[in-house]
């Protein structure tokens, strides 16, 4: 009896002690190494929103309109739908512009798996709303006629942006949909838009996120009910009957809220919220923009757009008279607008939970600084999911993970219990996210995410879906992937890489790489960084597995383009500072374009119609929206300009003109009858390979089968494109002279944004592809915060200065263009310098090529071309610096 009792007790210990070891482990922080990324599938065509299903399968939406379905089974990719979407706005003067509207989100029902139902938010075309629909999907190709239309957002479409789309149901199966207030900001300083004059309500947040009787920057709460109508749930700001307001309206006073989340144990809502474009405060107009991360436990006004951040207030200001008057009353805001249909008493407007600004942040120091885009994310509880070895472990219970799109890190925000902000900490910080756009944990417990990339409305190579697993055990291997060339002629000889695979366990690692055309095995090899060589045309996924002595495996590809070069642009300046712009000061340019197949602009075998260019003045400089709007369009231009070219060689004007019929239908008749067909390019390239007649009368089209079929395909896009209003075209010459001009009366600093791009023309079995240049002329006032490179030194608490502590102490900046510049102009808190600094070109004690001081804070420089590196040495310690004027007289 005695041994078994000692048995008991020694049962006992043991089970005391895993269960110790278990709350310890998790309690404890696990090891980053941990997380494993996982990639599921490349090369998206900008995705915004999906949902993970029961199976495994991932539904996604992408903005130009197709709605995919990912199967990891099969690691394939399968179109289940392209809407027709309106994408672009056209403004009063008729300028177009691509906007952030098209097909914006996608969410299955609660009850997916008895009722088949989907929710999709999108921009119908030719209609001024934003419509959330119901349809049925029973796993294939959606039925379109199975569209039953729920909610309009009715909007404006002469401005661009802010859309929302974001879409979740809380635990009582009601519906939240978030809405962008549709408002135009950038004529508005980087402060608040509130334009009362006439006509430009598109300018004027009042009417939208301000108006208690409008849909637009808010987010909505309805129950859906099963005949396609909707009924309101109990605790929406406003019950319904009460005049002049919306009861679908859950929260008001939101400008662009984005990636929502319901907490499972409380039902309280969370959001990111993106906020405007200024980055610094004015006495007249009102604070600096921040993003914003915040919560509602019940319906509330979250205050735009009269206040920001944690309240903090705007002044209002005339447009008209460019008077500002008194600031706006947190606690009583009111809206006068002309523009506004709703109440003019709002409630008491509720502050955010986070707060940030471009520049870093003294109350959130972790989330660093530069560009910004709040996107939300989940908050985890461990009994939301099946007991499986990826779930996170409990350290992660009750936190807030969020992202921002531009600066791409993960972090988990801790919270009380009364759902208040404690702390924040960095997750993975050698994870860079690019472009995440919808992140959440899916039911085995990873946490998935999608990635746009890094440019605005156009297809990123790096678009990804991915996810990242919680491995307890042995880890996957990590894969990283790269070659030295992406496209180029054949036979086109290129080095495969393996460089930064690693295995957190150390085990030994199987490399194998497999290239691939068209799904079909050409070549294997089983070393780590091998060389190969493409002799035919085509794109080649090239993919790399790794497997480690366990047998954990993980893969990683990229995509190789063989037999088209890629074109070299530069844009260089002849006359003229290429870092910095001086107001009304004259910048020649010269565009040189060189493709190894289409020829140059110098022996003028391409024209200089087919290369785009532009330039664009940005008040702010992270808003780089409005390049991707404005040059969208000139790529479209020079497309077609291209398109033109190959028409007038061709024989196609023998029968056909644009506007009037000849033997032929016009391109802009034939344009009309094809429009909103979706298989009407396909077919049109066939019959014009092949020729064909009876279409259009008894007259016969002649079969073109020389011509490439990458030819005709420009020429049938442009065709068809000719049912649409033209592009407005601006683009600018190859070689000019341009004025750097600001607008009278601009106070925000900014940048001009030189600009020039090619599209080649590809050939028939290589895609074609796509080089540009950019040149970014900064303001030639530079405050310290901005440099590149700081050694010794301390900023202020606002971090506006830096403070030299020792002697030698140095800042950095990097690639700074030296032509014309004949002066610099130091500055202390508006002041001169209080201290002697050297400034040395390409090495901290390089060459001296000028000297301030106390008593001569303007230094005349050395004459210099050319772009070197500039080391700012402060020779004594205590000295403060917060800014440097660049000049050129």
């Amino acid at each position: 009896m005695k041994l078994n009792y000692r048995l008991i007790l020694i049962g006992f210990s043991i089970l005391n002690l895993l269960q110790n070891n278990a709350y310890t482990q998790g309690k404890t922080k696990p090891d980053d190494n941990r997380f494993t990324k996982v990639v599921l599938a490349q090369k998206l065509e900008e995705p915004m929103q999906f949902q993970i299903m029961n199976d495994g399968k991932v539904l996604y939406a992408e903005r130009k309109g197709k709605l995919k379905l990912y199967d990891p089974a099969t690691n394939k990719m399968t179109i289940i739908a392209d809407l027709f979407v309106s994408r672009e706005y056209v403004s009063k003067t008729g300028d177009r512009s691509e906007g952030e509207d098209g097909l914006q989100g996608v969410i299955l029902d609660p009850d997916y798996n008895k009722t088949h139902w989907i929710y999709i938010y999108y921009s119908p075309k030719n209609e001024s709303v934003n419509r959330l629909s119901r349809f049925t999907w029973t796993g294939g190709k959606l039925n379109m006629t199975t569209e039953k239309k729920i909610i309009d957002v009715e909007v404006q479409r002469e401005e661009c942006c802010h859309v929302g789309g974001g879409m979740l149901f809380d635990k009582d199966k009601n519906l939240l949909l978030s809405t962008g207030d549709n408002t135009f900001s950038r004529s508005s300083d980087g402060f608040t838009p509130i334009d009362e004059r006439p006509g430009e309500s598109p300018k004027d947040a009042q009417k939208s996120s301000g108006n208690t009787n409008d849909l637009r920057g808010k987010i909505l709460r309805i129950h859906p009910e099963p005949d396609g109508t909707y009924t309101i749930p109990d605790g929406n700001l406003f019950p319904k009957g009460t005049p002049k307001t919306r009861p679908e309206i859950y929260t008001m006073g939101n400008r662009n809220p984005w990636r929502l989340t319901i907490d499972s144990k409380t039902n309280w809502l969370y959001w990111g919220e993106v906020g405007p474009d200024g980055s610094n405060s004015s006495e007249s107009r009102g604070p600096r923009s921040y993003d914003e991360f915040n919560i509602a436990k019940k319906a509330g006004n979250y205050g735009w757009p009269y206040f920001i951040g944690n309240n903090q207030a705007y002044r209002y200001y005339n447009f008209a008279t460019k008077q500002s008057g008194a600031l706006y009353d947190a606690m009583n805001p009111v809206n006068s607008s002309p523009n506004n249909t709703g109440l003019n008493r709002l409630t008491p407007a509720v502050a955010s939970m986070i707060w940030y600004p471009y520049a870093a942040s003294e109350e959130f120091p972790e989330m660093g600084s530069g560009g910004r885009s709040a996107v939300g994310g989940p908050i985890f509880h461990k009994s939301d999911f099946k007991q499986t070895a990826k779930v996170f472990p409990h350290y992660f219970e009750g936190k807030w993970l969020i992202t921002d799109w531009v600066r791409g890190w993960l972090l988990l925000v801790t919270l009380d219990d009364n759902g208040n902000f404690k702390s924040m900490e960095r997750f993975l910080p050698n994870l860079t996210l690019r472009g995440p756009i919808d992140i959440k944990f899916g039911p085995d417990g990873s946490l998935y995410v999608l990635e746009y990339g890094n440019g605005y409305f156009k297809d990123n190579p790096e678009a990804e879906l991915i996810k990242i697993e919680y491995n307890g055990g042995n880890r996957k291997p990590v894969v990283q992937v790269s070659t030295t060339v992406s496209a180029g002629l054949i036979p086109l000889k290129i080095k495969l890489s393996s460089s930064g695979t690693a295995d957190a366990d150390g085990d030994s690692l199987k490399y194998e790489w497999k290239i691939t055309k068209g799904g079909i095995l050409k070549q294997s090899s089983k070393l780590p960084d091998p060389e190969i060589t493409l002799t035919a045309s085509g794109v080649y996924k090239a993919t790399l597995t790794v497997t480690d002595n366990q047998g954990a495996k993980n893969s990683k590809s990229v995509d190789i383009a063989a037999g088209n070069a890629i074109p070299i642009v530069r844009l260089n300046f002849t006359k003229g500072n290429s870092s910095f712009y001086f107001p009304g000061t004259s910048i020649k340019y010269a565009v040189n374009v060189t493709d190894k197949e289409d020829g140059s602009l110098t022996n003028k075998r391409i024209s200089p119609a087919q290369v785009s260019v532009s330039i664009n003045y940005l008040t702010e400089g992270y808003d780089m929206t409005v390049i991707a709007q404005r040059q969208n369009n000139f790529d479209v231009t020079a497309q077609f300009s291209t398109a033109k070219a190959m028409i007038k060689k061709s024989d196609c004007n023998a029968c056909h003109a644009v506007d009037t019929k000849s033997l032929g239908p016009s391109f802009k008749q034939v344009a009309l009858k094809y429009k909103g067909n979706k298989t009407a390019e396909g077919t049109l390239v066939k019959k014009v390979i092949n020729g064909g007649a009876g279409v259009w009368g008894d007259a016969m089209m002649p079969a073109h089968s020389t011509m490439p079929v990458t030819e005709v395909s420009s020429i049938v896009k442009y065709i068809l494109s000719l049912s649409e209003k033209a592009p407005v075209n601006r683009n600018l010459p190859v070689n000019g002279t341009y004025t750097t001009n600001v607008k009278p009366g601009q106070t925000n600093k900014g940048s001009f944004i030189f600009r020039a791009a090619y599209k080649d023309r590809g050939t028939k079995l290589a895609p074609a592809q796509f080089a540009e240049h950019v040149v970014v002329l900064k303001d030639p006032y530079v405050l310290v915060s901005q440099l590149d490179g700081f050694n010794e030194v301390d900023f202020n608490k606002n971090k506006t200065a830096v403070i030299s502590k020792v002697s030698g102490a140095s800042i950095l900046m990097k690639n700074v263009d030296l032509t014309d510049l004949k002066k610099m102009e130091f500055i202390t808190d508006g002041k001169g310098i209080d201290g002697d600094v050297e400034v040395h070109i390409d090495s901290v004690d390089g060459r001296l090529i000028g000297k301030a001081s106390a008593s001569n804070s303007v230094v005349a420089l050395v004459p210099i071309t050319g772009k070197h590196s500039l080391w700012f040495v402060f020779l004594e310690k205590g000295t403060k610096l917060s800014a440097i004027k660049m000049n050129i007289y």
